[in-house]
């Protein structure tokens, strides 16, 4: 007789159809939750530097590098033509001024220079015969006038006598009237003389004036002609080092060519680069300092060049206000702090490296518990070399990574571990 056998329970004629199923439904639901849970990033708290969002002075600044340039350099140019004879300055070589920088040599000015002296000598020898002429007239004037004085002298006492000789019955009324006629024509010719005399002798003084300047006019031409020949000689006009010198020896040069450059030492300015993100920003005038050596030194902007380069960069030139650095030297690179306004009260973070990760759009804040961080949305305004001020997105006291941004990726969440 056949035993009835016991029928097993489903569950168990299908256990691996169960365990297949609920396998995937616990994969399925693995899946959902990494879909809807946030991505994270789990780092170690001390990799990654934690900031307090807080109320402080804003001080708006920027921090820029510039190099030390001398505050003038000054072009040298030839005065005269020539070819260069013999070049005296060494570039690099400190010079006062008046040292010879280069010695022209040019053979036609020479000959000019020649020419325009015998030229004045023969005027000058013209005028000393002009001169000689008007002194042997007026001698001639004053010894007729001395003659016609004497004449008349005579006259008058002949005159005088005829009269006493007439009164007497002497000689009669035709004889008295001759000499009376005579002697009034001698004082006449006599008046006409003096009045001559005083002519010429007006006249010879304003020739005399004429000839003299003209000598004057003459001598003057002949110095501007021997300084014309110390144009050869080219000297430095102040006072610095020669840092450049552009001609060699044998070299023809035109009047006013550049031939050298001197830059003057006495004082110096910062030349620098700064970002065309603080173009409207910047204008002559605005304070600047730089410490150095543990000393702050005061500086202003004093040049704007409004034109920004390739680099995306502007040129500015700041100069010292007072003391400067024992130790400045042309080219040496100088960091400087350049103020765009007084110090406001604002809501700063620190400066980090998550603003060339977001753009400054969000940052990462902790949570109460601080063992991670979250995606928050932010504004950010002014910046300076070390701070950023907060416009939206957070309040005082709260917490947020600054550093680390590269590594975290798309992660909306940061985990700290300890």
């Amino acid at each position: 007789m056949d035993i009835q056998r016991k029928k097993r329970p489903w569950w168990l004629r299908h256990k691996y159809y169960l365990l297949g199923g609920v396998t995937f439904l616990a994969f399925v639901a693995y899946v959902v939750r990494l879909t809807l849970m946030p991505e994270q990033y789990r780092v170690a708290a001390a990799d990654v530097s934690v900031a307090r969002v807080e109320r402080a002075p804003f001080w708006e600044y920027v921090d820029v590098s510039g190099t030390v340039a001398p505050i003038l350099t000054v072009q040298v140019s030839a005065a005269e033509a020539g070819s260069v004879a013999r070049v005296v300055g060494s570039e690099g070589g400190l010079l006062r001024a008046g040292d010879t920088l280069l010695v022209l040599e040019n053979a036609e000015l020479l000959r000019d220079i020649a020419e325009q002296d015998d030229e004045r000598s023969r005027q000058l020898t013209a005028y000393r015969e002009q001169e000689i002429e008007m002194r042997q007239k007026s001698i001639n004037l004053q010894q007729q006038a001395e003659e016609n004085a004497y004449e008349l002298r005579r006259l008058r006492r002949e005159y005088a006598q005829n009269r006493e000789e007439f009164a007497m019955g002497i000689i009669s009324q035709a004889q008295l009237e001759v000499s009376a006629e005579e002697y009034a024509h001698r004082e006449r010719m006599a008046r006409l003389q003096r009045e001559s005399l005083r002519q010429d002798s007006a006249a010879t003084e304003l020739r005399r004036r004429l000839i003299r300047a003209d000598m004057a006019r003459e001598e003057r031409k002949y110095v501007r002609a021997l300084d014309r020949l110390g144009g050869l000689v080219v000297t430095a006009p102040v006072a610095g080092q020669l840092s450049y010198v552009g001609v060699t020896q044998g070299q023809k040069i035109a009047a006013g060519e550049a031939v050298a450059q001197i830059k003057v030492l006495d004082r110096y300015k910062v030349q620098a680069g700064v970002s065309e993100f603080y173009i409207d920003r910047l204008a002559a005038g605005l304070p600047a300092s730089l410490t150095y050596r543990g000393r702050k030194y005061a500086l202003h902007v004093s040049k704007v060049v409004p034109e920004v380069t390739d680099d995306g960069t502007f040129a500015v030139d700041f100069v010292f206000d007072g003391a400067v650095p024992d130790n400045v030297r042309v080219g040496k690179s100088l960091r400087l702090q350049v103020e765009l306004g007084q110090p406001e009260e604002a809501l700063v973070i620190p400066r980090g490296d998550f603003y060339a990760t977001t753009g400054g759009r969000w940052i990462y804040k902790l949570t109460a518990a601080g063992d991670k961080a979250v995606r928050q949305s932010i504004t950010i305004g002014r910046q300076n070399p070390r701070q950023f001020e907060v416009v939206e997105g957070l309040a005082p006291g709260d917490r947020v990574i600054v550093t680390g941004y590269a590594r975290f990726g798309d992660a909306e969440e940061v985990v700290l571990d300890d």
